[in-house]
Formats: structure tokens, sequence, C-alpha cells
């Protein structure tokens, strides 16, 4: 990064998957953000943003929440707003859990999941979860502050197979240096 590089500032993560079949019961699939201190980056979160929540300041926060993937496009998007993330906190790290109502459901279990990761109209990353059909979460992006203030992203999907409840109290573990 040059000097005049702000890094990161408001980045988009949206989640589409396409509708259970007939019979079935709806798959719900949920954003999640973990937001870390400086101090402590890669123990518990200091706050958890998920459905029907957002940052207490507000800088992270759900435009959309689907329950059965019927919407149109992307079912469920979250804004980050990292340029006005308090400087206290240097990593925030994303997730995506899959509700499990009734049985065990992974994401080859649900139809046609996909990722996209953007900053504007940049895509920084798209993903299909092919690569942890068997999890039941998965850790999608991660966002660090360098020395500078400068927000950089982390690209990856990293699964995980547990309850949503445990996922996001370890997911900012799941991707140490």
């Amino acid at each position: 990064m040059n000097g005049l590089s702000k890094g990161m500032r408001k980045v988009e993560v949206a989640l589409r998957w396409d509708p259970s079949p007939a019979g079935q019961p709806p798959a719900d699939l949920d954003l999640v953000a973990g937001t870390y201190p400086a101090d402590d980056p890669y123990g518990r979160p200091s706050y958890v943003v998920h459905f029907d929540s957002r940052s207490p300041d507000g800088t992270i926060y759900l435009n959309r929440d689907s329950k059965d993937g019927k919407g149109f496009g992307f079912d469920e998007i979250m804004t980050l707003e990292l340029e006005r993330l308090d400087a206290r906190y240097a990593r925030v790290v994303v997730g995506v859990a899959i509700q499990q109502p009734t049985e065990d459901r992974t994401f080859g279990d649900v139809a046609n999941p996909g990722l996209r990761i953007r900053e504007g109209y940049t895509d920084l990353a798209t993903d299909d979860f092919g690569g942890v059909l068997v999890a039941t979460a998965a850790t999608v992006a991660e966002f660090v502050r360098d020395d500078s203030g400068a927000w950089e992203f982390r690209a990856g999907v990293h699964g995980f197979d547990g309850d949503p409840d445990a996922f996001a109290d370890t997911m900012g573990e799941t991707r140490r240096p």
C-alpha cells in the first residue's frame, strides 16, 4: 500500500442460495461478523453482529435477512463501514452459519449457495462453498487493520463443524497467522 491508500473503507458481504425443494424444511443461512480488539485480536469477539442485531456504533449491519432463500439475487447482505470503526478494533471476521432447527445441515445440503464480497463496484471475492461442503458454518472474510490504520482484506473460506452459537464464539480463532 502506498502512503495515499486508506485501505478498505465500506465493504458489502452478500450471500445467496436457492429455496429448499418442496417438502423439505427451508435452508436458513446467516451472515455473522465478529469484531476483535487490538489487544486480543484472536481471542473472544468484543461483539457479534448477526440477524436481528447491528454493531453498537452502527458500523456493521444487515441490509437484508432471509430465512428461506426466496429472494431475488442475493438473499442476505451485510455492510461493514470499516472506515468508521473505532481504532480500538484491529480485526473483523465475517462468517456464514447454517441454522440447524432439526438436523445437521451442511453447505452440501443447501441448494446453490454463493458468496460475493465487494467494495463499491469491485468484487473482492466470490465463492460457491464447494471447498467446505461438509461444514455447518464457515469464515468467509477477514479484515485486519495495519499499523497505519488502513484495513486490509484477507480472502478465504474456512469450514467449521458445530452449532451456530459455538461458531460465533470461536470463529476468530480459525485464521491464525
